[in-house]
């Protein structure tokens, strides 16, 4: 039995544990580590900010994963060997076939001074609760919302926060007493898909959301609740940012940073192996030229799947990874519009927008039910 070792549970490990699970059930012993208890999809966040769901209604426990030859283990991963293929955890030891690093990426809330004490953000669930206590007590002001480093797991997401964060405040008759400011310091939303900045800088503009291109935040001053940029302080009442992505630091101790590009771990863009022999990495922790998005992750795992099936038979795998996922972007009002993206099988990257449309919406609930199904059974 050809044993793999999968190191991290979010889109891309769960997809290639179900792919390698459907595909030589009798031929692979796959591990599946994660310090979590339960996968939550990133857009979930959104529910429990905005929509009343608790914790417990979007997370789906990993003991009822439901893969043949797939076994988790709740671990946490303290040491990676890349060279001799050995991965430490708090529980023991582990040296496979094959290693697969799928350990996204880390917060560093902290490469923003100030933003500790005086920030809020929601990518994180501890994050979205903080978050959710402080817009309970709000009674109006000014609300900076801000990119603060790049690049940044879901790029749509801020935007989305924006317009579901304008629609609450309408609902709660504050939107009259609040002024909305929108910083970025990239040129637009979505820089390969020009139909989508149409949309979503037409959506903050039809809300009065104060739109603003090339800005970064360089710094909280929460005694004056003031944020520095190049161009001067501006003023906040609330404050509520992107924070900085950047690898867990078991990736960056073990080496496999290495070459990589701002970080994190190089990979090749046709099959995400990295330059150690049978050690992969995917995802959000990979430099693979594409975003930080679930749906990217999902279709590399198909792709090293591919490739470690083909090892097993001795045949060459003449597939590369495609860089292609549909991500879908809330508008608000029950309405959801998706992006087609296709980033390395033709000559340039494309991405056409289409929506919002409630139709869009029933698709996106769809696609979360379909994966649910796909990971985790009936």
């Amino acid at each position: 039995m050809h044993t793999v070792l999968i190191l991290g549970a979010g889109f891309g490990g769960l997809e290639l544990a179900a792919s390698l699970s459907r595909s030589v059930p009798d031929e692979v012993r796959v591990t599946l580590l994660d310090r979590a208890d339960g996968f939550v999809f990133g857009f979930s966040k959104l529910d429990v900010l905005f929509r009343d769901r608790t914790v417990d209604d979007v997370r789906i426990p990993y003991d009822t994963l439901d893969l043949p030859a797939v076994e988790f283990r709740r671990e946490t991963v303290t040491a990676i060997d890349p060279t001799n293929r050995k991965v430490t955890t708090d529980r023991g030891g582990y040296a496979p076939d094959t290693l697969v690093v799928a350990l996204g990426a880390e917060y560093d809330c902290g490469a923003t001074p100030g933003f500790v004490e005086d920030g809020h953000e929601y990518y994180s669930l501890e994050g979205v609760h903080r978050l959710r206590e402080r817009l309970d007590a709000f009674t109006g002001g000014t609300v900076l919302l801000s990119i603060l480093s790049v690049p940044f797991k879901c790029p749509p997401a801020p935007y989305e926060g924006a317009l579901l964060l304008h629609e609450e405040l309408v609902r709660r008759n504050l939107r009259g007493a609040t002024r909305m400011r929108m910083l970025t310091p990239m040129d637009s939303p979505i820089p390969v898909s020009p139909s989508s900045n149409t949309a979503i800088v037409g959506a903050l503009a039809d809300r009065d959301i104060e739109y603003t291109t090339g800005t970064r935040v360089r710094a909280l001053d929460p005694a004056t609740h003031t944020a520095s940029t190049r161009g001067g302080d501006l003023a906040y009442d609330l404050f509520v940012g992107v924070p900085r992505h950047r690898v867990p630091d078991v990736v960056q101790s073990s080496g496999l940073t290495e070459g990589g590009v701002d970080g994190w771990i190089h990979v090749d863009a046709a099959t995400l192996a990295t330059p150690y022999p049978g050690v992969y990495a995917l995802g959000d922790c990979a430099d693979a030229p594409v975003p930080r998005a679930g749906v990217f992750a999902e279709t590399a795992a198909r792709t090293v799947a591919a490739d470690i099936i083909a090892g097993l038979h001795d045949n060459p795998h003449e597939g590369r990874y495609l860089g292609q996922g549909t991500c879908h972007i809330e508008f608000g009002g029950g309405l959801v519009g998706k992006v087609e993206a296709d980033f390395l099988s033709g000559p340039a990257p494309v991405a056409p927008f289409l929506g919002p449309s409630a139709e869009f919406a029933r698709e996106k609930a769809e696609f979360a039910a379909d994966r649910r199904r796909r990971w985790f059974g009936s």
